[in-house]
């Protein structure tokens, strides 16, 4: 969807030219069923004339809105009074028939014009709508294949930098304001326009050119917002200073903001999910790893002591050096113990989530302090979700864990669980503030 059409939507000032001519381009449409008329009337009488300005009005209308309808209404009564009444050529009627049928005219010109303007207005609402869904979805679509928070900004930069025929730029807010991206690249801010885009992020609000909250600056400044937090910034600046989106296409750049700030608070998700797993991948190695130590190395500390034990009883052997690699071994050995006690399956301590304790060692659950049963894939999901309190865990993470590889494409086994889980620990179920949903990504375990 191209700069042009997203204008047209938005409404941008009409020239002179352009509002002269559906006047005129109706009135010639009144002159043409004016010369049909006088071609009819002679032959067929004057009867059939009055219906051929309905066309000219019902076009006028659909065409170009009720002004120009209502014009040729009024033109389609009056041209007919003069040319098809008597007495001609005149705008006086002299017979009764004649003003009842110049006024039967009039009113159905009038109401078939505000018909046709009213059809008209809708179709040129459907007209707009269509055209802002089909931006924002391009711009969805675009933003959905963007892996990181830089492409992300990149790709936004672009799009709205094309849509609007401005320069754009994408700022993160913490901790403090910086640029992601900018098109064209670039583009330099000064410190005027840092500390507008600053109070664009502190106060949620637009600030900048063409705003009342600060004019100190070429950019327009929109905070990217998510249901609780701004993540940043979106400036706008047009090279001929003015105000870099007309106000009838704001809602449209609202949209369209709103998309980034999806797509970037998709990406953080999506990056905090994969940090999860690699944790996890981590964990897994570091358990395998000990696991491995313990079975290898252990045998191995007891042989050494076994045949220490042996060469103490035969005598055979300097007792001090013996003395000495016996105690170097018991040290492997108490070492090897205290390796093998760290390990992540051995949990320190309980997880508390709000009023809900979770023992994973003992595998047990407590709400306010009395005991809940879970089944065992309930317990699995939660005690997945335990391990990396606050971290987002993807659908397929917690399906692996608690049904295997094979099941992790089932997401409506885990929303069953999740639910029940709910309806077990949360204190309001509907509204949950223990076991929070990411759209489109997994589920995170909460202080609540």
């Amino acid at each position: 969807m191209d700069n042009v059409e997203i204008r047209s939507a938005g409404g941008m000032e009409p020239t002179a030219f352009g509002v002269v001519r559906p006047y005129a381009e109706t009135l010639a449409m009144v002159a043409a069923s004016t010369l049909v008329g006088i071609f009819v009337a002679p032959r067929w009488g004057n009867s059939p004339v009055d219906l051929l300005y309905l066309p000219a009005v019902l076009a006028a209308a659909g065409l170009y809105g009720l002004g120009p309808g209502l014009v040729a209404a009024v033109a389609s009564a009056l041209t007919f009074n003069y040319y098809f009444t008597a007495p001609y050529h005149t705008f006086r009627i002299a017979s009764p028939q004649d003003i009842a049928t110049v006024a039967l005219l009039f009113v159905v010109a009038l109401v078939t014009s505000q018909l046709a303007a009213r059809m008209r207005a809708q179709a040129l609402k459907a007209q707009r709508n269509a055209i802002r869904n089909s931006t924002i979805a391009g711009l969805a679509r675009r933003l959905l294949s963007c892996p990181s928070q830089e492409q992300i900004a990149r790709v936004a930069c672009r799009e709205l930098g094309r849509l609007f025929d401005c320069n754009a730029v994408l700022m993160a807010g913490s901790p403090e304001p910086k640029v992601i991206a900018a098109k064209p690249s670039h583009a330099a801010l000064t410190p005027s326009d840092m500390v507008a885009a600053a109070f664009a992020i502190d106060a949620g609000k637009p600030t900048g050119r063409g705003m009342a909250t600060a004019d100190a600056t070429e950019w327009a400044f929109y905070p990217i917002w998510t249901d609780t937090v701004v993540l940043g910034a979106v400036g706008l600046a047009r090279d001929d200073g003015l105000p870099p989106v007309p106000f009838g296409q704001r809602d449209l750049l609202g949209n369209l903001i709103d998309q980034v700030a999806l797509a970037l608070e998709r990406g953080r998700l999506e990056a905090e999910a994969r940090s999860v797993e690699e944790l996890r991948e981590r964990n897994r190695i570091r358990s395998t790893l000990l696991s491995t130590i313990g079975q290898d190395v252990s045998p191995r500390l007891t042989a050494i002591s076994g045949a220490i034990g042996q060469l103490r009883r035969s005598g055979s052997a300097d007792k001090e050096p013996v003395s000495t690699i016996g105690a170097e071994v018991s040290k492997l050995q108490q070492y090897l113990s205290n390796l093998l006690e760290i390990g992540p399956d051995a949990e320190q301590k309980p997880v508390e989530a709000g009023s809900v304790t979770i023992d994973l060692l003992k595998r047990t659950v407590a709400r306010s302090g009395t005991e809940i049963h879970l089944t065992p894939k309930e317990y699995a999901v939660l005690a997945e979700l335990a391990k990396y309190p606050g971290h987002v865990l993807t659908h397929a993470h917690l399906l692996k864990a608690a049904w295997g590889p094979a099941q992790e494409n089932q997401t409506e086994y885990l929303r069953v669980a999740v639910r029940s889980l709910r309806q077990k620990l949360e204190d309001n179920p509907s509204k949950p503030q223990l076991i929070i949903n990411e759209p489109a990504v997994g589920y995170r375990l909460t202080g609540g």
